[in-house]
């Protein structure tokens, strides 16, 4: 299983410069044509998608594509855009004094590839908290730039912890942030490699998930909170989460699996109703995974 990392780093910077010469609806609308290109083009993501579709049960139609890959593009863009300007951006949450407390507690938070996930993150701002990315970052260079381009004060609680620079140093790096009660951000949708790879019942079928945030959990006694971010209408977001606690009293395999479950179970219900939130673009339930 490969995954590739969608959105050119020069596109995403040229959305971003034109919003901030003619504003956010020029963009909105600006994603439509950009839409329609990849949909005309990018035959392997339209592979990916009659697979997911099929998958969970609904008709893979036209209009269901287009509006699957423009959605994707508008998060995209409100990844940068959010960055910027996070307070033009609406985030509805049930019971948000709870979900801000439990973060600030620290622990693991939970990410998934789907609806706007990221944009999620420079809602936090405001919070007391430190939040740290997992992420590898020799992927997402270009994209990395164009953030550090837009840094603000608002987003300054972001750090990432880079995977590439090997797992020791990285998985000390994590330590010590759960060890001050900071917030470690981890992708629980994809496996890194073989080691880090679990099978789950995902929509009646197994794919492979990420237990390395549930196995350091349990190592670290920490909690899980798993959130889930889903595309509304223009500049409105609706956050959902489920917090995950580990029970000690059951030995590590075990418990790992039923917290798995848990954050899945979660995911499928999310994308039942938001099915075009889904952004693993390519066929996720290939259960082979290269090193």
């Amino acid at each position: 299983m490969r995954t590739k990392q969608r959105g050119s780093g020069w596109s995403i910077k040229a959305a971003y410069n034109l919003y901030k010469l003619f504003g956010y609806k020029f963009v909105y609308y600006l994603m439509y044509p950009s839409a329609f290109f990849y949909y005309l083009k990018a035959k392997n993501v339209e592979d990916a998608l009659s697979i997911y579709y099929e998958q969970i049960g609904l008709e893979f139609t036209k209009k269901r594509h287009f509006e699957h890959l423009r959605h994707f593009a508008v998060c995209m863009c409100d990844r940068f855009i959010s960055l910027a300007d996070p307070k033009d951006y609406t985030f509805e949450i049930q019971n948000e004094e709870y979900l801000n407390s439990e973060l600030e507690k620290g622990g693991i938070l939970l990410l998934s590839h789907f609806g706007g996930w990221s944009t999620s993150a420079n809602c936090f701002g405001h919070l007391n908290l430190k939040m740290n990315v997992v992420m590898k970052e020799v992927l997402m260079r270009d994209i990395k730039k164009i953030e550090e381009s837009i840094q603000t004060s608002g987003n300054s609680h972001l750090y990432v912890i880079d995977t590439g620079k090997g797992g020791i140093a990285s998985t000390l790096e994590i330590a010590e942030a759960l060890r001050k009660n900071e917030l470690v951000s981890i992708m629980a949708d994809r496996p890194l490699s073989r080691k880090t790879a679990k099978k789950i019942n995902f929509f009646g079928k197994d794919a492979l998930f990420n237990k390395n945030p549930f196995d350091i959990a349990y190592k670290m006694n920490k909690p899980l909170i798993a959130i889930y971010t889903s595309y509304i209408k223009p500049q409105t977001y609706k956050i959902d989460y489920v917090k995950i606690e580990i029970n000690k009293e059951n030995d590590m395999q075990k418990e790992v699996s039923l917290c798995m479950k848990t954050y899945v179970q979660k995911l499928e219900s999310n994308i039942r109703e938001y099915p075009q939130g889904w952004f693993n673009l390519y066929n996720f339930w290939e259960t082979k995974i290269e090193d």
